[in-house]
């Protein structure tokens, strides 16, 4: 083997051995942490989470993330975590669908609330229909002006 070959052979070592270094270290948001929220608690099972909106007459929010979404961390930091926010989710049911999932339901629920990027929330009646849409990442007050909206249509 010449030099150039060994040299890019060894180049091509380095590189794959850095991408697979850095995909084995970088955090991995996790479901069932709920590390991804805020420490928020949500519902990754829908119709569990509708069926507790119903009993409970309350609206619902879904929302549409993945592990490698960064705006889906800037919620995670500066919306979820916020006293504000939580004291407000907590007038929801939480339903968290990981876009990375390629089930059935997880497509029938890309379809039906049309999200199919992250990160996405969609406020619903417990019979599912749409009060509000959230496309993308929004900062606290916005977020909560939203919520009051969702809140606002879900009483009428």
């Amino acid at each position: 083997m010449n030099a150039r070959k060994s040299l890019t052979a060894v180049v091509l070592v380095v590189a794959l051995g850095v991408g697979y270094t850095s995909m084995s270290t970088a955090p991995v948001l996790r479901d069932d942490a709920y590390s991804y929220h805020g420490d928020t608690k949500w519902h990754t099972d829908y119709e569990r989470a509708a069926t507790i909106a119903d009993e409970q007459n309350r609206p619902m929010l879904v929302y549409f993330w993945t592990t490698w979404c960064t705006y889906c961390e800037d919620y995670d930091e500066n919306v979820y975590s916020d006293p504000t926010v939580r004291d407000r989710l907590d007038e929801f049911v939480l339903v968290a669908v990981n876009l990375d999932n390629d089930g059935s339901r997880t497509s029938e629920l890309v379809n039906r609330y049309d999200a199919n990027y992250p990160p996405q929330l969609v406020a619903t009646h417990p019979n599912g229909t749409r009060l509000v849409k959230i496309n993308g990442y929004v900062e606290r007050d916005r977020f909560l002006s939203h919520l009051d909206r969702a809140e606002r249509r879900m009483d009428r």
